[in-house]
């Protein structure tokens, strides 16, 4: 780890108890480094865009932090719906204590100008997921699970927000029946495929027979 990465590190983790209150914004960045006696020099070297890159930080060390344990998962005896919810579970479990923090998150994506880096990072996230998992797709499938997933990722997310039990278990069920829900659409999108491509080939013999 580089002195400019371990900065970022530190000032990170000071950083998330300062976001509960002030937000991911330039106070709670300037705060962190104030406590950890880093100047502003640094801590624009560090964080150029300041919260922008900060959040972009976070994310990118949450899907590292969850890879490095799943490394010890034994994936071959998990079937893929496993798989992929014990790498949700993993992400979420990590951040169980910057609940807060991540609901501030949420609202801090949510503005329109965040659009883009939303996006960004839910894909990251979600193609982390699949890797781990063992997907090697190539193919139209490669953006269709990509996609699914991310819409069952953040429904998660929001529900396990929201979530009150004990240790989480409605969270867990809630992603079960999406995760199942998902897993039956790769089928349905084949055929879907299949269907329009015949449907082309109808519209291809028409058009040439009105044209002849």
């Amino acid at each position: 780890m580089s002195n400019l990465d371990k900065t970022r590190h530190v000032i990170l983790a000071r950083a998330l108890v300062h976001v509960v209150f002030d937000g991911w914004s330039w106070k709670a960045l300037k705060a962190a480094a104030k406590d950890a006696n880093i100047d502003p020099i640094m801590l624009k070297r560090a964080f150029p865009k300041g919260p922008r890159d900060l959040v972009y930080y976070f994310s990118e060390s949450a899907d590292k932090l969850m890879l490095e344990e799943l490394g010890h998962v034994d994936i071959g005896s998990l079937p893929i719906r496993e798989r992929v919810a014990t790498a949700i579970k993993t992400r979420l479990q990590q951040n169980i204590i910057h609940k807060e923090a991540l609901r501030k998150l949420l609202s801090y994506l949510a503005l329109p100008r965040n659009f883009l880096l939303c996006a960004s990072l839910t894909y990251k996230t979600v193609d982390s997921i699949w890797y781990f998992a063992g997907d090697n797709s190539t193919d139209f499938n490669f953006y269709t699970k990509r996609g699914l997933l991310a819409g069952v990722y953040t429904a998660t997310i929001l529900y396990w927000l929201a979530d009150q039990s004990e240790d989480c278990t409605n969270t867990w069920a809630f992603l079960d029946r999406r995760i199942s829900e998902v897993l039956k659409i790769p089928s349905l999108t084949r055929a879907f495929k299949q269907q329009a491509s015949s449907t082309l080939s109808k519209f291809k013999r028409t058009r040439s027979r009105i044209f002849l």
